[in-house]
């Protein structure tokens, strides 16, 4: 089999929601890179928390996809973190973190630093968020231009994020809200898709020999842009709707069975 690009979501794909790694999906994962295609991980989490994932799958070469698009990384085991920034794209936040402040000023804020971790206006639970947390003025955070905003409310759920960016507009920015109640703002244009698309010229793999499996709203563009797309059991009706096909849920170890074509 030629050679394919796999693009792989984390949480709610690789992981439970809980943080667990089914030994299935793991086995299967392995199976898929020792075979020669080329997986890579493709998440909304930060360079500092996709790291651990990458150990777990025992990645080491090829590329990785944070901050829904907005990084990519190198991975290099000869680095002294074990990647180099490949890529990143930045917006200035000043006027949509204004605007979404202006409207819900009880949320919790918090503003990329890639390879750190996050400036945020007051500290989020114990967990939440992982990587470095330094508390600074509203003016601080929108003090220069960032690879993403991230939004949470401990006290909401996902429809709140969603009526509140149908209700104030959010405009030069790209949006996505997560499976609890998360709101993440990138670059305009930016999304998992177009990132991967440069990976997949830079790799040199034919866009027919793309897959993309995911289970959230921030998964979409990727799911579109694959040549077969994949959705986990439990996604949303719009992510199951942008995909070729649907697998299990996580807790099932879907991915495994997604993946077993390309073992």
């Amino acid at each position: 089999m030629e050679p394919h690009l796999v693009a792989l979501d984390v949480d709610g794909t690789i992981v439970t929601h809980a943080g667990e790694l089914g030994e299935r999906t793991r086995e299967a994962i392995r199976a898929v890179a020792d075979a020669g295609h080329e997986i890579v991980i493709s998440t909304g989490r930060s360079v500092v928390a996709t790291l651990p994932i990458l150990r777990l799958l025992d990645l080491q070469h090829g590329f990785a996809v944070c901050s829904n698009g907005a990084v990519t990384i190198r991975l290099d085991p000869t680095a002294p973190d074990g990647y180099t920034i490949d890529e990143t794209v930045t917006f200035d936040p000043r006027q949509a973190l204004t605007l979404v402040m202006e409207h819900a000023p009880h949320i919790l804020v918090a503003v990329e630093e890639v390879g750190v971790g996050f400036k945020v206006a007051r500290p989020y639970p114990e967990g939440v968020l992982q990587g470095e947390q330094v508390v600074v003025p509203f003016e601080e955070l929108v003090s220069r231009p960032t690879t993403r905003v991230t939004f949470h409310d401990p006290e909401g759920q996902s429809e709140d994020f969603l009526e509140l960016v149908e209700r104030i507009g959010l405009h030069g920015v790209s949006y996505a809200v997560g499976y609890t109640a998360w709101l993440d703002l990138a670059p305009e244009g930016v999304s998992k898709g177009s990132a991967l698309e440069l990976v997949r010229r830079k790799l040199g793999i034919e866009p027919s020999h793309t897959f993309a499996a995911g289970d959230q709203r921030n998964d979409l563009e990727m799911l579109r842009w694959a040549a077969r797309g994949v959705a986990m059991g439990d996604a949303p009706p719009e992510v199951v709707a942008a995909a070729d096909e649907t697998t299990g849920p996580v807790d099932d170890d879907g991915l495994a069975d997604a993946l077993r074509p390309l073992c």
